[in-house]
């Protein structure tokens, strides 16, 4: 097995890195950042997670915005 050294993501469930989003931006700013509707209309972490993981665009959206704020950048 090789090393995941260089993934920030490495570790992280697209549940984990939902809810550090949420907790961080909050719903409303998620959906001005990333324009996806279950951002926006009546939003919930499970119902984000049943699209996110069938939506790979939007889940990559997603955890390009967790890396941009999450990770240090050297």
């Amino acid at each position: 097995m090789s090393q995941q050294v260089n993934n920030p993501l490495h570790g992280k469930t697209l549940e984990t890195i939902l809810n550090e989003l949420v907790e961080r931006f909050g719903w409303a700013e998620l959906g001005y950042q990333i324009r996806i509707n279950c951002f926006l209309d009546n939003p919930s972490i499970q119902s984000s997670l049943k699209f996110l993981r069938k939506t790979p665009w939007a889940r990559k959206k997603v955890e390009d915005m967790y890396v941009h704020y999450f990770t240090k950048k050297n």
